[in-house]
């Protein structure tokens, strides 16, 4: 069977329904070699002359019945890997093998500092076992394609490390090899520049991606929030034979302001873009979105949409804007595919109707944790057996807590937790909490490794990795590996809404107070 990464709340019947596709063409060549043995008339060397010759019938008998399983299980499989869908006469496949995912990993995330001083954009923790990377691999796994690239500029590292451990040879089968790969920025003898933009990333592998021999190519984001399945979307794609399709969420005009936004004529096909339109540019983006399949009530309510920075690329049509007509452009959604569409090629609108956020801010990825926490009804959740989300299996022990009073939280694996209260928090891998804290409306990101105690012997005040006895943290994000000593109190107390303290540990964006990772707070610490 195909192996797919360690699975979060996924039984094992769970996985087999995961990986039913690749199963059936495993078993097709599984059954191809047992014909081909039984073809050869083998009969084991010690059986005696009566026993031959019931042997052989046996082994005819066998043969028969194989074969015909064979032709059968292979008859499948073709009618599997060439799945048509007939729309007005034009006859549309639906299968993912001849697409390659593109992961933008961003630029520097300076949106996103301190998070980013150390590792990629993708790389940043999330929902306390994940990381946000694991979000497109897991929805590309999900959507049965199972070749991606992660491109990234800057902090690769622990990126790479991630996705080799999580990812690695656990992509695929035999039948169809996938892989989830890291492309770092690099020079070479016709390029003596870093990545300019999402675009210019695309361009300078544009030699790799054309050498893959794919139809088409879908580009993501690596700091979205979403669960999504590609296959309508790359389906609607085929169906309307557009060179490109831009996924688009509606939006009302409170949002609308913030986002890019483009206007569709009635067959869906888009005519105009606008870059944050204000007052009656905006009202000039009203479109009729019932076109892309919202129903009238919503459609009156969110009359606009926005981008959201995924896009499907005819392979041929993507070489040609990036290497040929436009090779000055850096960005897809602010230059290649409004002059695309200036220079006739067929762009396509596509409506996700689903729970989709941009997380790029420290603000947008605080509460984005915290609303997974939803007792009622939350945005996204993670225990979706149908379309799971996959991350690195580390085998670590359930969590412990002794005393505690927990509402509201998610806590991860390997967590040690004493006499302590914690309310609406997210709590990470490996997170050691003393006695007698209160964590509130908080994000920890926990700890790469376990500490022994003598590790920190020289450290200053013998402060371990985890928080201290007495500690108070409400409305922050603690980054991993943070050492918080005792009777702290990271409250924002005099309601600071920006300072960049990173000398002493901290920094304050929107109201949150982010703790530096592998920073130190002495005892009595208050922010």
């Amino acid at each position: 069977d195909a192996v797919t990464a360690d699975v979060r709340h996924t039984r094992p019947r769970d996985l087999r329904h995961t990986c039913s596709s690749t199963s059936s063409k495993m078993h097709a060549v599984t059954m191809r070699a047992n014909a081909s043995t039984l073809a050869s008339g083998a009969v084991p060397a010690k059986i005696g002359s009566r026993q031959a010759v019931r042997g052989k019938a046996v082994f005819t008998a066998r043969k028969a019945r194989a074969s015909a399983k064979v032709a059968r299980t292979t008859k499948a499989v073709a009618t599997e890997t060439t799945t048509t869908t007939t729309t007005a006469g034009k006859v549309v496949d639906d299968s993912t093998d001849n697409v390659l995912a593109i992961i933008l990993g961003g630029g520097a995330g300076t949106r996103l500092y301190p998070l980013t001083k150390k590792r990629a954009k993708p790389a940043v923790p999330l929902g306390a076992n994940y990381r946000l990377i694991d979000i497109p691999v897991s929805n590309c796994i999900n959507s049965d394609i199972n070749k991606m690239y992660c491109l990234t500029q800057f902090n690769s590292a622990s990126l790479n490390r991630h996705l080799s451990q999580a990812y690695n040879s656990n992509v695929g089968s035999g039948l169809r090899q996938g892989f989830v790969e890291v492309l770092a920025a690099q020079q070479s003898p016709k390029s003596k520049v870093w990545f300019q933009g999402t675009a210019d990333a695309v361009r300078q592998y544009m030699w790799l991606f054309n050498e893959s021999k794919c139809e088409e190519y879908i580009i993501l984001s690596g700091d979205h929030l979403y669960r999504m399945d590609y296959k309508p979307f790359i389906l609607e794609h085929r169906k309307t034979g557009a060179d490109i399709t831009v996924s688009a969420v509606p939006m009302d005009a409170a949002r609308a302001e913030a986002f890019g936004l483009m206007k569709i004529d009635d067959s869906g096909r888009i005519i105009d873009f606008a870059e944050k339109p204000k007052g009656k540019e905006l009202e000039a983006m009203a479109v009729d979105t019932t076109i892309l399949g919202l129903d009238k009530k919503l459609a009156k309510e969110m009359p606009y949409i926005a981008s959201m920075g995924i896009y499907v690329f005819k392979a041929s049509a993507m070489d040609e804007l990036l290497t040929e007509k436009f090779p000055d452009c850096h960005d897809f959604g602010g230059e290649i595919i409004p002059k695309a569409n200036e220079l006739g090629k067929h762009v396509q609108a596509f409506l996700y109707k689903g729970y989709w956020e941009d997380i790029g801010t420290i603000e947008a990825f605080y509460n984005a944790n915290l609303q997974c926490n939803d007792p009622d009804a939350p945005k996204f959740s993670f225990y979706e057996s149908g379309s799971p989300i996959y991350t690195q299996s580390r085998f670590l022990p359930p969590s412990k807590l002794l005393d505690v009073q927990v509402s509201r939280s998610t806590i991860g694996d390997g967590c040690f937790i004493k006499k302590s209260t914690i309310s609406n928090s997210m709590i990470g891998l490996r997170t050691s909490i003393s006695e007698g804290c209160v964590i509130e409306d908080s994000m920890i990101m926990g700890a790469d490794y376990y500490e022994e105690t003598h590790e920190c012997e020289d450290l200053p005040d013998c402060t371990p990795i985890g928080i201290g006895a007495g500690t108070v943290i409400r409305r922050a994000i603690v980054d991993k590996n943070a050492r918080i000593g005792m009777d702290c109190q990271l409250i924002n107390k005099d309601n600071v809404q920006e300072a960049n303290e990173e000398e002493k540990g901290y920094i304050i964006k929107d109201g949150i107070i982010v703790i530096v990772k592998d920073s130190y707070i002495p005892n009595g610490t208050i922010i």
